[in-house]
């Protein structure tokens, strides 16, 4: 019997988007639909499963986890991109570690921006819950056409956001560490320097690949230098924003946000971004669709099929085979 762990299934569909039982009889399949938030928790939990499917970067694997759960032979992550688990300790301990297609998130994310934009711009999520609780309107929105937009990473993702701001009219600037004059030409962008993104934007939003370079790349100074009422997007990873500061401009009225991501995920009931004022939050939405989710799961199933077939597919990493140590095959 190979035993099968779907972690982190919030919305309970992962076993209605893809055909687990054309696994076999063989297979017992759990699904767990919170998440598990510590690591004596996760070992508990998963002791005696033979294969993970994780979700994206929901749940870690440290060293330490891998080390203790000593059934686990095959992990297999949706999206194609993961820092979250220790690959080397994966590989010393003869794990199995396959990745799924992007499906659709590079569409998905760049449109939960603008959702974010556009509830800033026009106070949305208040005014209906406004609505619903027997009111009426009370603020006093503003449009974004003629406004500038700046674009802190312009790659897969942040080149999406261009033609949309272009059709609303905005301007748009651009910086990332890497960026070069050919390449925010290519998609209608103007770079400038990290600086001047700050302090020109009225709408900073955030599509940087979270790296040890980048972490924290919008600090105390950089919130310090973005207008007064501006607003920051981040859709990418929590921790390219130092979030003491920004709680810190937020409550002090500087700057408004909206925030798809954070530091600890999901977020704890008593984190103070839960109250801070002058925000649009959302838990991690940006890769969050039905297209996206049928991509991840159909493949998680094909990843396993393959590997049980002793042929493994997308792979990040894998264990030397007896023969490959020997130097035969």
């Amino acid at each position: 019997m190979l035993r099968i762990a779907i972690l982190d299934d919030y919305q309970d569909v992962a076993l209605s988007l893809a055909d687990w039982a054309s696994l076999g009889d063989d297979c017992e399949i759990v699904r767990f639909g919170r998440n598990l938030a510590t690591e004596d928790e996760a070992a508990r939990a998963l002791a005696g499963f033979d294969a993970l499917c994780l979700m994206r970067e929901r749940m870690p694997l440290p060293a330490s986890l891998l080390g203790r759960l000593t059934a686990l032979k095959l992990v297999v992550v949706t999206g194609a991109r993961v820092r979250t688990i220790d690959m080397e300790a994966a590989v010393a301990r003869g794990i199995t570690v396959c990745h799924t297609h992007g499906g659709e998130s590079a569409h998905a994310t760049p449109e939960i921006a603008w959702g974010l934009i556009l509830s800033l711009a026009r106070s949305i999520p208040e005014e209906d819950a406004r609505i619903r609780a027997g009111g009426w309107q009370q603020t006093v929105g503003t449009i974004i056409g003629g406004r500038t937009l700046g674009l802190v990473g312009l790659g897969k993702l942040g080149g999406r956001m261009v033609p949309i701001a272009k059709a609303f009219g905005m301007e748009v600037i651009a910086w990332s560490p890497n960026l070069t004059d050919e390449r925010a030409a290519e998609t209608g962008a103007r770079r400038v320097d990290k600086e001047t993104l700050f302090r020109e934007a009225d709408v900073v939003s955030l599509h940087l690949v979270l790296s040890e370079r980048s972490r924290r790349v919008v600090g105390a100074g950089e919130l310090g230098q973005m207008k007064q009422g501006a607003w920051l997007i981040n859709t990418a990873r929590g921790p390219l924003v130092d979030e003491a500061a920004l709680v810190e401009a937020l409550r002090q009225g500087r700057i408004k946000a909206g925030l798809d991501v954070f530091d600890i995920e999901p977020l704890p009931a008593g984190h103070p971004l839960r109250t801070a004022p002058n925000t649009v939050l959302t838990p991690h939405l940006g890769y969050v669709t039905e297209g996206a989710y049928g991509a991840f799961y159909r493949d998680a199933v094909e990843n396993i099929k393959a590997w049980r077939g002793g042929a493994p597919i997308r792979l990040l990493a894998e264990p030397k085979r007896e023969e490959d140590r020997d130097g035969h095959r």
